[in-house]
């Protein structure tokens, strides 16, 4: 049976959150990105992943959290989903982590809007909250921007 999953950790205003590792195509550094024009706020643009064509989400904006400075350039952390690869731009990237799966709760209490609709659980770690992602609606881009 089994009792652990493999997680991608990576942080956002100084929170960790995580996706499966297994959804994970690849993690990279900032790419350039081709803005599109009337997309929704969080999708910033486009990039060119050795010739395939990547939408960008920033993790930041689709979860309600303030914008990082300018200065800060975020990592890409690229998920593979049913429609093809998508770029999650997150503040900077963690180790794979290996988890309990007895240790999941639901998510907390304290996230509001569309975090709480995006998060599907956490899991206490030593130290701090792991947020676990949910990498299909994060991705909808059909969903609306809060």
């Amino acid at each position: 049976m089994l009792t652990a999953r493999q997680v991608c950790t990576f942080y956002l205003d100084k929170q960790m959150y995580g996706v499966d590792v297994q959804s994970v195509q690849e993690v990279i550094r900032y790419q350039e990105m081709t803005e599109i024009p009337l997309a929704p706020d969080s999708v910033v643009g486009l990039i060119n992943l050795r010739g395939q064509i990547v939408t960008a989400i920033d993790l930041r904006r689709r979860l309600g959290l303030p914008c990082r400075a300018d200065t800060e350039l975020p990592m890409n952390v690229v998920v593979q989903s049913d429609d093809g690869a998508i770029s999650l731009l997150v503040d900077q990237i963690g180790d794979v982590q290996e988890i309990d799966i007895d240790n999941f709760e639901s998510p907390p209490e304290t996230l509001q809007g569309a975090s709480r609709r995006m998060i599907r659980g956490a899991y206490k770690m030593k130290d701090r909250l792991l947020l676990i992602l949910d990498t299909e609606r994060a991705m909808n881009v059909a969903l609306l921007d809060d």
